[in-house]
């Protein structure tokens, strides 16, 4: 019997272990490991962080799922590899703590064939003083930060309804934050919301972002068909942030926040500060903390990991200027290239560079997002390595049938306003590749049959029914499978 574990249990690796169990079956055994009980659909944690969403609307818990499945479930988190063995069990290990209420400090060694690392992202706010929902900020990139930030976005309309007019401060709160979707879209529920209330005349929401342009995204932003024109995405979203009457701040790396006010430092090298009543800015992310260790004990986390302590995997990984990277360099199956029983899933791999061009300031500050890996790319990545993991459990195969490049693939991005059937827009965005190809799309580095943007009523009917359809494929009800990550 193989045994394979699976580190997480977000969108890659809760995607990887369903496919690895329905694959593999009963002969070989599965294990996820989690520090979370539950499995958090987070795309629609900006309806918790309107009011519009419970909790529970957007989690489930996970262990009656992987019981139904046949799936071990331990509610820990990682805190080292062993990936040549460890003493104590002479092979191969992961070192867990329990976090779960009856085994809460507990720790044990877990033995494995194959790893899979789907741990996501540290959020890490320490990266920005004053940065986080226990200081002055708050976050919707958990559920239960989405309803800490409703129930203060209620304070602010309270006071708005007494004559007060406030300001609503929304984006990324360091200057290498990804994940500037979530912001946007938060920004567009809070401004619809305003409006619904009648409030708008008292309230200023601005915008604030380490991007060049608006709709970088972490990607280089991207030109897009829309009426039969090709256009610059900076253009598609200016036009939404102006139809809202949001203004926007770019090319801004914020470095400090205090009680009403953050500070930041612009690409021209500037220091500046925004007031603001309200704010929700998007962390940076970095690995999780994990450490790894050879058979003698020694500590070889820098050959697992890179620096920001997200794994390493099949990607070229040296030293080269921005302009001579290209889209091969961009990992295809996330094996890692020590040791090939391991795998990094989703956020959990180490990008090999910037799609945005890194810039900096003449303090030698990098203002640049760092590419995005959340979403229907973490997905499609779970299910290529569970796929080619049974490719080698099964078949003895070392060439993989199932490779996940974002050099060639596409991602699609629904920016959601309002909530209901007959109420709401929706900015909806598609591009193809995520990564430039510049060889093969010379003109636009995308293919612009398929790198598109809409907006209407229309996108935000499929963002609700996506909420509904990814959560029926997450429980693992019928037919599961056949929807498309």
């Amino acid at each position: 019997m193989v045994r394979v574990v699976v580190l997480g249990a977000g969108i890659s690796g809760h995607t990887c272990a369903a496919f690895l169990k329905k694959k593999l079956g009963k002969k070989h055994e599965v294990v996820v490991i989690s520090p979370a009980q539950y499995y958090q659909w987070i795309p629609s944690n900006i309806w918790v962080g309107i009011g519009k969403m419970s909790i529970d609307q957007v989690r489930f818990k996970l262990k009656p799922v992987y019981d139904r499945w046949k799936i071990d479930f331990r509610q820990a988190k990682a805190t080292a590899i062993y990936p040549e063995g460890c003493a104590e069990l002479g092979s191969p290990c992961v070192a867990i703590e329990y976090t779960s209420k009856a085994r809460k400090g507990d720790t044990e060694l877990v033995g494995y064939d194959y790893l899979v690392n789907a741990t996501g992202p540290k959020l890490d706010f320490s990266a920005t003083e004053g940065l986080g929902p226990d200081k002055h900020t708050v976050s919707v990139c958990s559920c239960d930060h989405a309803a800490h930030a409703w129930e203060q976005l209620q304070q602010c309309f309270a006071r708005m309804r007494q004559g007060e007019h406030l300001r609503f401060l929304i984006g990324t709160g360091h200057a290498t934050a990804t994940c500037q979707g979530a912001a946007f879209e938060y920004a567009l529920n809070i401004a619809h919301t305003i409006k619904k209330l009648g409030l708008q005349e008292q309230a200023d929401i601005t915008w604030i972002s380490n991007e060049y342009e608006l709709g970088d995204f972490g990607m280089g932003g991207a030109f897009i068909k829309r009426g039969g024109y090709v256009i610059p995405i900076k253009v598609f979203s200016e036009s939404i942030f102006a139809e809202y009457g949001i203004k926007w701040i770019k090319r801004a790396g914020v470095n400090k926040i205090e009680k009403g006010m953050a500070y930041y430092e612009t690409l021209d090298g500037d220091q500046k500060s925004e007031p603001f009543d309200f704010a929700m800015l998007i962390p940076p992310f970095s690995g999780v903390d994990l450490k790894a260790y050879d058979k003698n004990g020694l500590d070889i986390s820098s050959n697992l990991f890179a620096p920001n302590g997200f794994m390493k995997v099949d990607a070229d990984y040296s030293a080269k200027d921005f302009e001579d990277w290209s889209v091969d360099d961009w990992p295809s199956t996330y094996q890692n290239p020590d040791y090939p029983n391991i795998f990094a899933a989703g956020i959990a791999f180490a990008p090999p560079h910037m799609i945005s061009k890194p810039l900096r300031s003449p303090n030698g500050t990098l203002i640049t997002p760092a590419p995005p890996r959340t979403g229907m790319p973490s997905g499609v990545i779970g299910k290529v390595i569970a796929l080619n993991i049974v490719g080698m459990i099964k078949h003895g195969r070392k060439e993989f049938r199932h490779k996940a490049s974002m050099g060639k693939m596409g991602a699609a991005c629904i920016i959601s306003a309002g909530y209901g059937m007959l109420k709401g827009n929706a900015a909806t965005m598609t591009v193809f590749p995520i990564v430039p190809d510049w060889k093969k799309y010379p003109e636009w580095g995308r293919d612009l049959s398929y790198t598109i943007g809409e907006a209407g009523l229309a996108g935000h009917w499929v963002k609700l029914f996506l909420h509904y359809m990814f959560i029926h494929k997450a429980k693992g009800y019928p037919f599961w499978w056949l929807i498309p990550e």
